[in-house]
C-alpha cells in the first residue's frame, strides 16, 4: 500500500478557514519587531498565515487578528504597505 503524504494545513487569520500551507501567504514579525509579508515562507520570526487576497487582509485588519497573534500594535502604514504589496503581487 503506498504511503499517503500529509499535507500541512494552516488557518487564515482573515477568513478563519483551514487551507493548504503552500497556497497561503505568511505574515511574519521579525525578532526586531518589524511586521512584513513573507512570500518565500522562510523569514525568521513569529508567523501567521493569510489568504493571497486583499479582502482577507482587510478582515484581519478590522478584527485585529494579526495584532492578537503577534501581541503587538501594528501601525496603519504597515497594513497599507502590505495591502499595496499584496495587490501588486496577484
Amino acid at each position: 500500500m503506498p504511503k499517503v503524504k500529509k499535507i500541512p494545513l494552516r488557518q487564515c487569520v482573515g477568513c478563519r478557514e483551514m487551507k493548504e500551507k503552500k497556497i497561503l501567504l505568511r505574515v511574519v514579525r521579525s525578532p526586531e519587531g518589524k511586521v512584513s509579508l513573507d512570500f518565500g515562507g522562510k523569514k525568521p520570526g513569529r508567523g501567521a498565515y493569510i489568504c493571497r487576497d486583499v479582502a482577507c487582509l482587510k478582515k484581519a485588519r478590522k478584527s485585529r487578528a494579526l495584532e492578537r497573534n503577534f501581541e503587538t500594535v501594528i501601525p496603519a502604514e504597515v497594513y497599507d504597505a502590505m495591502e499595496s504589496e499584496l495587490g501588486g503581487a496577484t
